[in-house]
């Protein structure tokens, strides 16, 4: 089963739900781009995955070009703007689907309200994640 995950920036939200959907099942094949990749992984991103039990330090943001032509089980934008200018891919898509997030790295305010922000954040992809797995990908 392959599935991309795109967001704008690929620094934060589709990282995170792409490490999860990995950490549900090594049989899943998951990628994550953006439309306007950031030049590195967000450090919070990485931060707070980590106490998850997750490492996705190694990731680096790429840009959804390198994807298009590829065939899709699922293509999943998780944030309004990727959605909104998902670009059309040449290959076989199987399945689109919007499963949208607020951007924690928007948060401003104290170092804590900011980390409780991407804690929120990575909470909702997970339980969100974790639903779309169990009802759509588990065998």
């Amino acid at each position: 089963m392959k599935i991309l995950i795109l967001c704008t920036g690929n620094s934060c939200r589709s990282q995170m739900a792409q490490g999860f959907l990995q950490s549900f099942s090594s049989d899943l094949e998951v990628s994550s781009a953006g439309t306007e990749p950031a030049g590195q992984i967000n450090q919070k991103a990485v931060q707070v995955m980590k106490e998850a039990g997750i490492d996705i330090s190694r990731h680096t943001p790429k840009l959804v070009d390198l994807y298009l032509k590829e065939e899709w089980d699922y293509v999943i934008t998780v944030c309004d703007h990727a959605n909104e200018t998902c670009p059309l891919f040449s290959g076989k898509v199987k399945h689109r689907l919007h499963i949208g997030f607020e951007d924690p790295s928007n948060a401003t305010g104290s170092e804590e309200f900011i980390m409780s922000e991407f804690r929120r954040v990575r909470n909702l992809i997970m339980s969100e994640f974790r639903k779309f797995y169990e009802e759509n990908l588990k065998i």
